[in-house]
């Protein structure tokens, strides 16, 4: 284990409001540590081309991480890789426990994100980002005039199937279950589209490609076992997502919704003091990079103020732990 380090603001996740975050308090000259469990990004590396990003007509999701990890170091914020395993509060601060040493700060933001959860099948991985997707806002557009799928139940599956219908000729929505999760009156709109075709009681077994992406799914029946395949130029999966909230521990619960994400004021502070939520992990509307970026925004700046509000001088980072910092970063 690492030694005990003091900080005004821990940030946990590297993601786009995990960066956003790390660039403001850096420049605001609060001593801040960003932990990041692997390369500074989150999910924006499996994004291949964005093209919904202020300023940018279209940039790869790695190239966006690798820039923003960039910015955020040049203001003297240090992102070290740690994998955080417990969150805590002891007395006025709180601790940070990681598989690299206790980390303690005045203020933790959590921006950890999420991870979409996964079909399981062959091709679900090789084509992640080549036609399969988590995203219809993201990626409906590259697939103006073609067919494609979505795989779900649940409101998710139906409002990204009706938004996909704007681009696509066609779109297929898969379901392993006769009846829906999803509201009547979302079931009922889409059943009224002309280019929504429902596909029951099925599965999907296989997701094929060609160094192009996605071209067909291999559906299997549930009841009678009858395969066939389906020609898709991709495959949007909405079977849930599970935030990265496991950290904290009773007596320090986070108030969140039914699904696990977490709740916040408009200031994105959590149900437990000095501990905001920003970004995926956050219960809100719409998860995109430019929520995530204004999450990351207002709780840095309202955290800054309460450090204020605490006589709190500024600490001046020492250009060596800046050098460390964009090293670690990749730069």
């Amino acid at each position: 284990m690492g030694e005990d380090r003091h900080y005004d603001v821990v940030i946990v996740g590297g993601g786009p409001a995990g960066l956003t975050a790390a660039l403001y308090a850096g420049r605001a000259r609060v001593n801040t540590v960003l932990l990041e469990r692997g390369v500074p990004g989150g999910q924006l590396l499996n994004t291949e081309a964005i093209e919904d990003y202020p300023g940018f007509d279209r940039i790869t999701g790695a190239e966006l991480a690798q820039r923003m990890a960039d910015q955020a170091v040049k203001f003297g914020v240090g992102i070290e890789v740690a994998n955080v395993t417990a969150i805590r509060t002891q007395g006025d601060h709180k601790v940070v426990e990681t598989d690299n040493g206790t980390y303690q700060a005045d203020f933790v933001i959590l921006s950890a994100g999420g991870s979409p959860k996964r079909l399981g099948i062959p091709g679900e991985a090789e084509y992640q980002g080549k036609g399969v997707s988590q995203c219809a806002v993201c990626d409906g557009a590259f697939f103006k005039n073609e067919e494609v799928a979505v795989v779900g139940g649940g409101d998710a599956a139906i409002e990204e199937g009706t938004f996909l219908t704007r681009y696509a000729t066609k779109v297929y929505i898969i379901h392993r279950r006769h009846e829906f999760r999803a509201q009547a009156i979302l079931v009922e709109a889409a059943r009224q589209n002309p280019k929504i075709e429902f596909v029951l009681d099925t599965v999907v077994e296989e997701i094929k490609g060609s160094d192009l992406g996605v071209t067909e799914m291999v559906l299997k029946h549930a009841e009678s076992g009858e395969r066939r395949s389906l020609k898709v130029g991709a495959a949007f999966i909405f079977i849930g997502f599970l935030p990265n909230t496991e950290f904290f521990k009773e007596p320090d619960h986070l108030e969140h919704d039914q699904l696990g994400f977490l709740i916040t004021d408009n200031d994105m502070q959590t149900s437990v003091p000095g501990v905001y939520a920003v970004g995926d992990v956050r219960s809100q509307l719409t998860r995109q990079i430019t929520t995530a970026v204004g999450d990351a925004t207002t709780a840095v700046i309202h955290a800054v103020k309460q450090l204020e509000t605490k006589q709190h001088h500024p600490t001046t980072v020492p250009v060596d732990a800046w050098g460390e910092a964009k090293k670690l970063a990749g730069g």
